[in-house]
């Protein structure tokens, strides 16, 4: 039988729905502080990992969209309640839709918050300029620390600024380089486009007006894929909707939560 080390989590709150928070490549299970609290407010109980590579959870040999999928799902199995739902952010969305088409783990909903669901969504000039700002800094010797905050606020809407979005880039300061590459590296290797189609739950695909990262116009397209999908446009907003106007973003959470779950 093969061995393996669940990720570091952090449970908080109390109720039989769980949902697990799932960082992107810049982020870890502390950055979502102030979710966390709102949900739990709201009676949800909340499993928030660092994946792979993040954290405490150790650097992998070997790092995919897949594997963290995988890992997810022994982790829903460890401590899963009555119902689940992931909710991902830019990387950990193709961790959760993954996890929700591979068999083992039932997901009652699914939160997809600024992703895509393949590398290959806005072309080959998209690509190498994806690659160019997050990885050259690396390999030219400048640590997360120095370069990331700058990136991430050039990522957010014009304008974006409070305790949520001070968190987030502090915890972005604490991240490993060599996980981090590992991310990227995995990110750029998921095309599996043909995995919105198979999701048969509900699916809220939430998208910012002006995220070139993951623009809203491939989101409203991959939400159209799905049986069940639903898609929100966040005007004025980037990449962190839940940071960047927090109020918007989790009240259609709370909202898409009660009319599936309750």
């Amino acid at each position: 039988m093969r061995s393996y080390r669940l990720p570091d989590y952090l449970v908080s709150g109390e109720g039989d729905t769980t949902l697990y928070l799932l960082h992107g490549a810049y982020g870890s299970k502390e950055y979502w502080r102030y979710t966390t609290a709102r949900l739990n407010a709201t009676g949800y109980r909340v499993v928030a990992w660092d994946a792979p590579g993040y954290g405490s959870s150790p650097v992998p040999e070997q790092l995919s969209i897949v594997g963290m999928a995988e890992l997810l799902g022994r982790l829903i199995e460890a401590t899963a309640t009555r119902r689940t739902v992931v909710l991902g952010h830019s990387m950990g969305g193709m961790v959760a839709q993954k996890v929700a088409d591979l068999h083992g783990v039932s997901i009652d909903a699914l939160v997809l918050s600024a992703t895509a669901h393949t590398f290959n969504h806005s072309g080959e000039a998209w690509q190498q300029n994806f690659l160019r700002t997050r990885v050259a800094p690396l390999t030219q010797g400048r640590p997360i620390a120095e370069y990331a905050p700058d990136l991430l606020r050039s990522m957010m809407g014009p304008g974006a600024a409070g305790p949520a979005i001070d968190h987030a880039l502090y915890c972005i300061r604490l991240m490993n380089g060599a996980g981090f590459q590992k991310a990227i590296q995995a990110t750029s290797q998921y095309l599996e486009d043909d995995v919105p189609a198979r999701l048969q739950m509900p699916v809220l695909c939430i998208a910012g007006e002006l995220d070139e990262t993951c623009p809203a116009r491939v989101m409203q397209a991959m939400a159209k894929m799905m049986p069940r999908g639903e898609f929100h446009e966040m005007k004025g907003v980037g990449h962190f909707g839940w940071a960047e106007r927090e109020d918007e973003y989790h009240d259609v959470l709370g909202a898409f939560l009660k009319q599936h779950l309750d």
